[in-house]
């Protein structure tokens, strides 16, 4: 296991638990956190024991976005350093969506500015009832560039940019109604509701899955001809694997 400074991390029956440490911040963002949280990404992708991604935040918050030593660089730092800080948290995004196996986010209290792009940037959002979303930015001045390639692709197109040129936070039921989540849970279940749903999707085919969310990504906003295209190739490859030759038998032996 990786030393971490400002995660935690950890595997357990196929499940990759990441989550968030600041909780006296609000697991606010800054360089280290946004390191070790790109490390974890990567050590789990190459885990093939890993079949869930699970990332969370310690305490009542999921992640406040930017701390505020780092807010204070952005206002003190040149163009090029500010490219590259930014390029590392655009990074993070980048390698939730390549990663092969689902990345689940399990947001209780507020997910904001690029902590919302962290939750919102998992293939499946869990959120508790009382949880917030939002990209407040635009209030101090500064543009949600990155995490807007994130949310048009989430919600319709009138909404993502009222969300981003207002500022608006929102509750989970309008984050769901949306479509900018998966689920809301009632907090008293939230804990237990977000278990049983990890552990039944870390019990589907590992193969099916990666596959899946590859094709999934890869036909984005592809021409219809391309995506069928896509698909016809990964129907086949699915067609080769263990699982699908173990499950097509299973299937069979029911039906007889």
């Amino acid at each position: 296991m990786s030393d971490y400074r400002k995660i935690t991390y950890s595997v357990e029956q196929g499940i990759a638990r990441v989550t968030l440490n600041r909780p006296e911040k609000r697991n606010a963002l800054d360089g280290e956190l946004v390191s070790d949280l790109a490390c974890a990404l990567e050590q789990s992708a190459e885990d093939q024991a890993v079949r869930v991604v699970v990332l969370a935040g310690a305490g009542p918050d999921f992640c406040s976005g930017a701390d505020l030593d780092a807010i204070r660089r952005i206002a003190e730092a040149g163009v090029m350093e500010n490219a590259a800080d930014a390029r590392h948290l655009g990074d993070v995004f980048l390698a939730m969506r390549r990663h092969p196996r689902p990345v689940v986010a399990a947001v209780r209290g507020r997910a904001l500015a690029g902590g919302c792009g962290v939750a919102t940037g998992a293939d499946i959002i869990l959120a508790a009832e009382s949880a917030q979303f939002g990209y407040p930015e635009i209030r101090i001045g500064f543009v949600p560039a990155m995490v807007m390639a994130i949310l048009r692709r989430a919600v319709s197109e009138k909404r993502a940019f009222e969300l981003l040129a207002t500022g608006e936070i929102i509750s989970a039921r309008t984050a769901l109604e949306i479509g900018m989540i998966t689920r809301v849970f009632a907090d008293d279940v939230f804990e237990r509701e977000t278990e049983a749903y990890v552990t039944q999707l870390a019990g589907r085919s590992a193969s099916a899955l990666a596959l899946t969310k590859s094709l999934f990504h890869q036909t984005d906003a592809a021409a219809f001809e391309a995506a069928l295209a896509a698909g016809v190739q990964t129907n086949a490859l699915a067609r080769l694997t263990e699982d699908c030759k173990r499950g097509i038998e299973e299937f069979l032996k029911k039906t007889r």
